[in-house]
């Protein structure tokens, strides 16, 4: 399915804390989310609440999810093919130096829908680089290891860019896109409309997150080179 036909829709929404993010989640996916459901980069397994009567697994390096995983130490996930019918991942993928290997095995374990979303790196750094001062969230260099950094900085349009790849290289429709942006009045959104009239230019200044929901239509091609299943036998 061609992304670009695929119409996107907007909310003005702004995520102070990562249980906001969540919350959002539920509110707008939630219809979506039904049945057994993989939750990657759960943290305190916080959807499971906010939708009540799952078949719920949560994973997570941090936090206190069902089972703690490293998802860049982990080459395969430890779910059979096609286990869930739908896996959530938000906000999780840039922080992986294997994002296109785990993101690859979000689709393998799913047999539904994935649904992911992706920072917009840099609407972070749109008011620093203005400035001349100030840090960007998630990089810079810190006078000590940090315990989590993201590994990519992108735009937007690159977020989109790689959903609709991986949707071609997967086997997957895009079902749904959706931009966050934080509220402002209509004067401000106005003017910064006329300084960026071209649709793209003003999401990678002011958008936050893009939301992806995608559709599983067949088995991908990545997943023809996998080891055999235990189960079949060599």
């Amino acid at each position: 399915m061609n992304e670009r036909a695929i119409p996107v829709r907007r909310d003005r929404v702004s995520f102070p804390e990562r249980q906001d993010r969540m919350r959002y989640l539920a509110r707008t996916f939630g219809s979506r989310i039904r049945g057994r459901v993989l939750d990657v980069g759960c943290d305190v397994c916080t959807l499971r609440e906010l939708i009540p009567g799952l078949e719920y697994t949560g994973i997570d390096l941090g936090g206190t999810p069902d089972l703690r995983i490293d998802l860049d130490a982990t080459p395969r996930l430890p779910f059979a093919d096609a286990s869930f019918d739908v896996v959530v991942c938000s906000e999780v993928l840039e922080h992986l130096d294997q994002l296109h290997r785990a993101f690859g095995e979000l689709v393998r374990v799913t047999r539904g829908e994935l649904l992911i979303s992706l920072p917009n790196c840099w609407h972070s750094a749109r008011k620093p680089l203005r400035t001349g001062r100030g840090k960007i969230g998630h990089y810079g260099l810190p006078a000590r290891r940090p315990e989590d950094r993201h590994r990519w900085f992108f735009s937007l349009a690159e977020a989109r860019a790689f959903a609709a790849a991986q949707a071609q290289e997967h086997g997957l429709a895009i079902e749904e896109l959706r931009v966050n942006e934080k509220p402002r009045g209509a004067l401000v959104r106005g003017c910064r409309r006329l300084l960026h009239p071209r649709p793209e230019a003003y999401d990678n200044l002011y958008a936050h997150t893009l939301w992806v929901r995608f559709r599983k239509l067949s088995t991908p091609r990545s997943a023809a080179g996998d080891a055999p299943d235990p189960a079949r036998g060599a």
